[in-house]
């Protein structure tokens, strides 16, 4: 059984549809990535799972059960974590405390501590700026502490909403070493960026949304290699 699958998700602003009944899933262990370009949809399908949009039509099934239209604090609960579109960190706050906010309803306080310190092996540079405002941090250290949030939670499945936007080639390259590890000790993943290439490298499958429908599907190495991935998304 997938982890979670989209049955004809509908999603509309206003009137307008963005997302017009789209199918797709993600297995148990699985990094499966949405690409497509801007406006597509991609991060409407992200803001429908975590319960920020409720659903026009459609299902999104979560471990056997419907979700769509449950609350978000209600569906975090049943381990999905959203890394969103520019970081959302809690500018006023440390490391630290963004650190446990991300954790604020576990009660396994040495295991909360524990993953504290596996954010830091990931990201030293946190660890040195600990006491610091995540406001004061450049734009890839908050993309790090809000990648590290998300896990603080032990999530299931976790959402990353365009991770590498605006930032530099190198932070770029230090967060996907990131993911890919991540994804190698088996949390679920589901990545949504706009970086094509570096997206279908790191991923198992692929679906490409064009104006909320998903107009190709497959796995990731045989989209790398697709004539109209590479005209349309990677300038070849």
């Amino acid at each position: 059984m997938s982890l979670i699958a989209l049955e004809g998700l509908q999603v509309a602003y206003g009137g307008i549809r963005a997302v017009k009944g789209i199918s797709l899933a993600v297995e148990p262990g699985e990094l499966v990535c949405l690409i497509g370009a801007n406006g597509a949809g991609k991060t409407t399908t992200l803001r429908a799972i975590t319960g920020m949009l409720h659903p026009v039509a459609g299902r999104i099934v979560y471990e056997g059960r419907d979700i769509a239209g449950l609350k978000p604090h209600v569906i975090s609960r049943q381990g999905l974590a959203l890394v969103p579109e520019g970081r959302g960190v809690f500018a006023q706050l440390t490391i630290e405390e963004n650190l446990a906010m991300g954790a604020y309803a576990r009660r396994d306080r040495p295991g909360v501590a524990a993953d504290v310190e596996r954010a830091f092996t990931l990201f030293p540079r946190l660890k040195e700026r600990r006491k610091q405002t995540a406001g004061t941090l450049s734009g890839g250290e908050q993309q790090m502490l809000a990648i590290s949030r998300a896990l603080m939670s032990r999530p299931k499945l976790l959402l990353l909403d365009e991770p590498s936007m605006g930032l530099a080639p190198l932070m770029v390259e230090r967060i996907f070493e990131v993911i890919r590890s991540i994804s190698a000790e088996g949390v679920t993943l589901l990545l949504v960026e706009q970086n094509a290439r570096l997206a279908l490298e790191v991923s198992d499958r692929g679906y490409v949304l064009e104006s909320g429908l998903v107009t190709l599907s497959g796995a990731a190495a045989s989209l790398l290699h697709d004539p109209r991935i590479r005209e349309a998304y990677l300038g070849e």
